[in-house]
C-alpha cells in the first residue's frame, strides 16, 4: 500500500466531482521494533490506524481496522455516497473483530477523510477516534480538523494546561477512546465543504509528535507533489527523532473545470 517513489501517483479521472490526487507512506521509525500503523488510500477513503498493544497485537488491531474499511461499498465501486452512519457500522464491525482477535488486549486509533457528494456539492467527511489526526491545508493555512481523544486534550479543553505543555506532557500518548479496547468505540465526524485546492493530511501521532504545525505547514505549502510531500514529512519526522511509527497520507482536490490535474 506504500507506492515506490518512481511509481505513478494515483489520481481520479475527474469524471464525477472533484479530481483527487494523493500520496501515502509509512515508516517503522528509529526506535520501534515493528510498525503497528496501517493505512488505506483507496478513493474515496483515506485513513490511518495506529495500533496499540505491542507484541504484534497492535499491528493486528490496526490491520483489522483498515481491512474492514476496505469492505465499504464505496471503496469497491468508487462511489461518493458514504454517510457517517454507514462508516460507524463498519467501525463497530472492526471493533468486534479486534476484540475477538486479540482478546481485548489491543486497540487502534483511526483518523481519516472520505469524499462525499451532496446535492449542494462535494464534502470531506472527516472521522476520528483516538489521537491520530486529520489536518486541512487551505489558502496557505493549516487547520487541525480532528480533535484528539486523549487525556492531555481533555486538560487543554478544561484550561488546565496549554497546547505547548500538552506537547511534552508525560501522559500525552494516553488515549481515552479507541477501537478494540475500552468502553467507547464511536468516532467523531465532521462534514466540511470541499474547496478547490484543498490539501488534506491524515497522519499517526508519530508525525505530529515530532513536527510542529509550522513545520508541517511549511512542507505542505512548499511541495506541490502529494507523494513528495508525504516522503518529506516522514523524513522530517525521522530527522527529528523518529521515536514512533510514522504514517501519512496527503490528498489534493481540484474542482475547477479546465484546470490541469493536481
Amino acid at each position: 500500500m506504500n507506492p515506490t517513489s518512481d511509481a505513478p501517483l494515483p489520481a481520479s479521472d475527474g469524471a464525477r466531482g472533484p479530481r483527487l490526487r494523493w500520496g501515502c507512506g509509512t515508516d517503522r521509525g528509529l526506535r520501534r521494533e515493528m510498525n503497528e500503523d496501517s493505512f488505506i488510500a483507496a478513493e474515496p477513503v483515506f485513513a490511518v490506524a495506529d495500533g496499540m498493544g505491542g507484541h504484534e497485537a497492535g499491528e493486528v488491531a490496526s490491520s483489522i481496522c483498515v481491512r474492514t474499511l476496505a469492505e465499504l461499498p464505496q471503496v469497491k465501486t468508487g462511489s461518493r455516497d458514504a454517510t457517517a452512519g454507514l462508516v460507524q457500522d463498519y467501525l463497530l464491525i472492526a471493533d468486534e473483530g479486534i476484540r475477538q482477535a486479540t482478546d481485548s488486549r489491543a486497540g487502534t486509533t483511526l483518523s481519516g477523510v472520505i469524499v462525499v457528494e451532496q446535492p449542494d456539492g462535494p464534502y470531506w467527511l472527516v472521522l476520528n477516534i483516538g489521537d491520530s489526526r486529520t489536518y486541512r491545508f487551505s489558502h496557505g493555512g493549516l487547520t487541525q480538523v480532528s480533535v484528539d481523544h486523549s487525556e492531555v486534550q481533555e486538560l487543554v479543553a478544561a484550561g488546565q494546561i496549554t497546547e505547548a505543555e500538552a506537547a511534552v506532557h508525560p501522559r500525552r500518548h494516553v488515549v481515552t477512546r479507541a477501537l478494540g479496547t475500552g468502553d467507547e468505540s464511536e468516532a467523531d465526524y465532521w462534514l466540511i465543504p470541499l474547496e478547490d485546492g484543498d490539501r488534506m493530511l491524515v497522519c499517526s501521532d508519530g508525525l505530529n509528535g515530532e513536527l510542529s504545525d509550522e513545520r508541517i505547514a511549511g512542507i505542505l505549502g512548499s511541495e506541490p507533489d502529494p507523494q513528495a510531500a508525504v516522503d518529506e514529512l516522514i523524513q522530517a519526522a525521522l530527522r527529528s527523532g523518529g521515536r514512533d511509527n510514522v504514517t501519512a497520507i496527503v490528498v489534493d482536490a481540484r474542482t475547477a473545470v479546465g484546470d490541469t490535474p493536481v
